[in-house]
């Protein structure tokens, strides 16, 4: 039972919660289409096929990266005007490393977690 709780967290929730704090973050910035992407990506948490399960992790890879550069770029201006952005860094860390692991968990559940095969 604990085995497919952890398998869930792994193959849905994590992946699910990344995708929509992406979609947030992009609704926040006014890139629509993207949030819609997001969204839409949701949805291949259910898909059990080896091209959803790559997609899927391809876009939470490019999600951390998004996260770091957005974490640069508050902070740098947070820096430039004279204010503190510690605590942005260790949230917006958090937060890209969640999608990390998310983009981890996805792709070691890919083909059940062992070597391809053809």
């Amino acid at each position: 039972m604990k085995a497919s709780r952890a398998g869930w967290l792994g193959r849905v929730a994590l992946p699910v919660l990344s995708l929509l704090l992406l979609a947030a973050h992009f609704y926040r910035s006014g890139v629509y289409l993207l949030v819609v992407a997001a969204i839409a990506l949701t949805g291949l948490t259910f898909v059990a096929r080896p091209w959803a399960r790559r997609v899927l992790g391809l876009a939470l890879l490019c999600g951390t990266v998004e996260w770091s550069r957005a974490a640069w770029g508050f902070a740098t201006l947070r820096a430039s005007m004279g204010l503190p952005y510690t605590r942005l860094l260790v949230i917006l860390g958090a937060v890209a490393t969640v999608t990390l692991v998310s983009a981890y968990l996805v792709w070691r559940n890919d083909n059940g977690g062992g070597p391809e095969t053809d």
